[in-house]
């Protein structure tokens, strides 16, 4: 293997050669059934270590001039895979270390859980007064299953509510339905394993 790529913030068994880079982004972008918005995708190679960011982006750049990903002109640059990237996919995947092909699917995998968890349950933060309200809400699909408005007394107060709601907004939804309906051994059982 010609280890022909730039190896600075890459993690033991990350990927050291250009080709190799290239397959992954068509390996990730052909097992994804959404598209990627480039950003994310050069942040799931680059923050797992595997691979170095300018290799990363250039590969990126690379594939998308010969037409074998797509990117769109959006805001977000959403990467699809094109026939092309799927057919290197399916005949060069083998080459890249299965160590490597698990934690960026997972990596991928995690992002568009996350957005798709972001999206059904927002969180809106507004400037009230000397603080912030940050309203949260649970979707049940077509229907709203909670809202609930709380006051922070500073942005940085109302971003941790943000994150830490949407990281779990279902843990949040079955603790207050178990205090709101007094039953200590649901929010008991919800606390004790969340604390593992």
């Amino acid at each position: 293997m010609n280890y022909d790529a730039f190896t600075a913030g890459i993690n033991p068994g990350g990927l050291r050669s250009k080709n190799e880079i290239r397959i992954l982004i068509c390996y990730l972008l052909s097992s994804m059934e959404a598209p990627l918005a480039k950003a994310d995708l050069i942040g799931i190679i680059v923050d797992n270590g595997l691979a170095n960011y300018f290799e990363t982006m250039d590969a990126v750049a690379d594939l998308a001039g010969k037409n074998i990903i797509a990117v769109d002109k959006s805001e977000q640059e959403l990467c699809t895979a094109t026939e092309t990237a799927k057919m290197i996919s399916k005949q060069l995947t083998s080459d890249l270390p299965p160590a490597v092909r698990h934690k960026a699917l997972c990596a991928a995998i995690n992002l568009l859980a996350k957005a798709k968890r972001e999206r059904e349950n927002h969180v809106d933060i507004k400037r009230s007064g000397k603080g912030y309200r940050v309203a949260c809400h649970i979707s049940g699909g077509d229907t709203d299953l909670m809202d609930i408005t709380l006051y922070m007394p500073d942005f940085a107060q109302a971003e941790i509510v943000k994150e830490n709601f949407q990281a779990s907004p279902e843990t949040v939804y079955r603790m207050l339905l178990a205090l709101v309906t007094w039953n200590q051994d649901i929010a008991a059982g919800i606390l004790l394993k969340d604390s593992k």
